[in-house]
């Protein structure tokens, strides 16, 4: 009798637990979508009397992206960098574990930075615009001549003395695990002549993991930046092929447990 007893006691306790979080995510998600528009729409309005876009990004680094990861209960560890002069444009190529990489990778590179997303973003309302006004980059995965083009319009843009991010597994990891990275779009960097920087993030997927419904739980987020790949222009310049593989290595060497 007593262990049936304690044995609804546990079930009890888990779907009181259960719901609380339910609950609680559901805030969550009305605060990120709330917190979002509002400063997308201070962000336009910005952009519509003139206020350059490397403010406007700064803002996002600042304001929207510290909120969103501090509501999500996350703390945020960047490791590296600092030997970076951020002041000239990189391509930065990262793993992508989650939704809230964005905001991780805004707080933790020290420059105004763009990023390459998918073309599905153009059909979600402020989001779409927001990324236009800000110069972000779009590429359609199901055409075969979107990844000339938009390696084109990134080489210019990093020519232009911006920095671009991007994830080159093509799509967010479900376990957590590196995936290949897709060599196409990082003759940008051999094109424009700009380093590629490796990041590696620890943690977003079990903040807000890619799988099921917006469900957020605290936890630490590590962000490590890597030695700047230099593509050079010489005899021992990188191919892509060679200058994806050395990216690959950097960032699944930074993910590898630290003793």
């Amino acid at each position: 009798m007593s262990t049936s007893t304690d044995n609804m006691d546990v079930q009890s306790s888990q779907a009181s637990a259960s719901l609380a979080w339910s609950v609680w995510n559901a805030l969550q998600l009305l605060f990120t979508l709330t917190w979002t528009a509002a400063w997308i729409s201070v962000a336009l309005g910005l952009r519509l009397v003139g206020v350059p876009t490397e403010r406007v990004l700064r803002m996002a680094a600042r304001c929207w992206a510290p909120g969103l990861t501090f509501g999500a209960g996350a703390r945020l560890v960047v490791e590296g960098g600092q030997d970076i002069d951020w002041s000239r444009p990189h391509l930065v190529v990262s793993n992508h574990q989650s939704v809230i990489d964005i905001c991780v990778l805004y707080m933790a590179i020290p420059a105004p930075l763009r990023f390459l997303l998918k073309d599905e973003m153009l059909k979600v309302p402020f989001v779409n615009w927001y990324a236009k006004a800000t110069g972000m980059l779009f590429l359609d995965r199901d055409s075969r001549r979107a990844g000339a083009i938009v390696r084109r319009q990134a080489a210019a843009l990093l020519r232009r003395g911006q920095s671009l991010c991007l994830f080159p597994e093509g799509t967010r990891s479900r376990t957590g695990a590196l995936a290949p990275f897709k060599a196409g779009l990082l003759q940008a960097a051999i094109d424009a002549g700009v380093p590629v920087v490796p990041v590696a993030l620890d943690g977003c997927g079990k903040v807000l993991p890619a799988t099921g419904l917006f469900r957020v739980r605290p936890g630490t987020i590590r962000v490590r930046i890597g030695t700047p790949i230099q593509v050079g222009q010489d005899e021992a310049a990188l191919d892509r092929q060679a200058l994806t593989q050395r990216a690959h290595e950097a960032v699944r060497h930074m993910l590898e447990p630290r003793i």
